[in-house]
């Protein structure tokens, strides 16, 4: 399918690792032209050097998005290299673990700083390209703001405000056909995820346990799954769909997982 991407500009924060890696790549592979936004300089020059082998297009700008001006310098960087914004997918973030008995209330907010504000803070800073383009968001969520997973307190309310402000933006820009919508993950094996699996004992045994409940397949959604999604969402094939939180993870959030691979 074309997804008739070519040449739109997508800013991606956190683009350069993990799933926002995937989510570059696919976007350059189908002929549009992903900005980086994110504070890790090696990681994003590696990741612009494997599109530009590809002949793909990719820019970047370097930002700390705890810090709002950084965010909103790096949408103008966007605008004065391309002179349009066509999509914003944000994607930065960390589950932190910053618990209720175990944390504290500056924790707390930090971790929000970290996790959601920018959110709002970049969707902002788009919304005057957005608007001329009719132009889409995608927030990327996560399991926890509907499952819960303990001692991640101030994480789970991040998600579950990325969850909320999907659904008021998409209600709020209704005029203006811009479409908003999220890509809820449950387990995805990135690099971070396989630093936490290795902090336990058996990590492969760990592993195990935990894609032996994800009822499809039993095995982990991959990063370029999620981001074949992302790129729907963003793209003119999806024209009618707004407000939506889209879980792609193999039916972990929401299929009984008892379920046996022979059903």
């Amino acid at each position: 399918m074309n997804l008739l991407l070519q040449d739109k500009v997508f800013i991606v924060t956190g683009g350069s690792k993990g799933i926002g890696h995937a989510i570059t790549h696919v976007l350059a592979d189908e002929g549009a032209i992903p900005f980086i936004v994110s504070r890790d300089r090696k990681s994003i020059l590696e990741t612009v050097e494997e599109i530009e082998k590809k002949e793909g297009k990719c820019s970047y700008a370097f930002a700390e998005l705890t810090d709002p001006k950084q965010g909103q310098d790096a949408v103008e960087k966007a605008i004065s290299e391309f002179g349009t914004i066509h999509g914003l997918v944000n994607n930065a973030g960390v589950n932190d673990v910053v618990g209720l008995e175990n944390g504290d209330a500056e924790q707390f907010i930090n971790s929000l700083k970290k996790n959601l504000i920018h959110y709002y803070i970049m969707a902002q800073a788009c919304l005057p390209c957005l608007k001329e383009n009719k132009g889409a968001i995608v927030n990327i969520g996560s399991k926890v703001s509907v499952t819960g997973q303990g001692g991640t307190s101030a994480y789970a309310a991040a998600c579950g405000g990325r969850n909320a402000l999907t659904r008021e933006w998409a209600v709020e820009l209704l005029p203006h056909s811009i479409r908003v919508n999220a890509v809820m993950v449950a387990e995805s094996y990135t690099p971070l995820y396989e630093k936490w699996i290795n902090t336990f004992p058996n990590p492969q045994e760990k592993l195990n346990q935990i894609e032996s409940k994800i009822p499809l397949e039993k095995r982990m959604t991959t990063p370029e799954e999620i981001a074949n999604t992302v790129a729907f969402l963003l793209s003119e094939k999806s024209s009618h769909t707004s407000g939506q939180l889209v879980y792609v993870d193999g039916g972990y959030v929401h299929l009984d997982r008892s379920l046996n691979t022979s059903l």
